[in-house]
C-alpha cells in the first residue's frame, strides 16, 4: 500500500487516551480506508458508498 495521509476526527479530542479514529482516501479515490489510532496497522478499506451506509448505521442506532 502506498504512503497514506491519515486524517483524525475532530471529535476525537486531546484528553491523551490516544483512542481515535483515522479517516485516508486511497491513491484510486475510490476508496478510503480507515483505522484506529491503537492499531494502525489494522485498516478497513472502503467505497465511499458503504463508509456512508456505516455512517448512517451507526447514527440510528445510537
Amino acid at each position: 500500500m502506498a504512503y497514506l495521509h491519515w486524517q483524525k476526527s475532530t471529535f476525537s479530542g486531546g484528553g491523551g487516551n490516544g483512542e481515535c479514529i483515522e479517516l485516508s482516501a486511497g491513491d484510486d479515490t475510490t476508496t478510503i480506508h480507515l483505522r484506529e489510532s491503537d492499531t494502525p496497522t489494522v485498516t478497513l478499506s472502503l467505497s465511499p458508498h458503504t463508509l456512508r451506509a456505516l455512517l448512517r448505521y451507526s447514527r440510528a442506532t445510537t
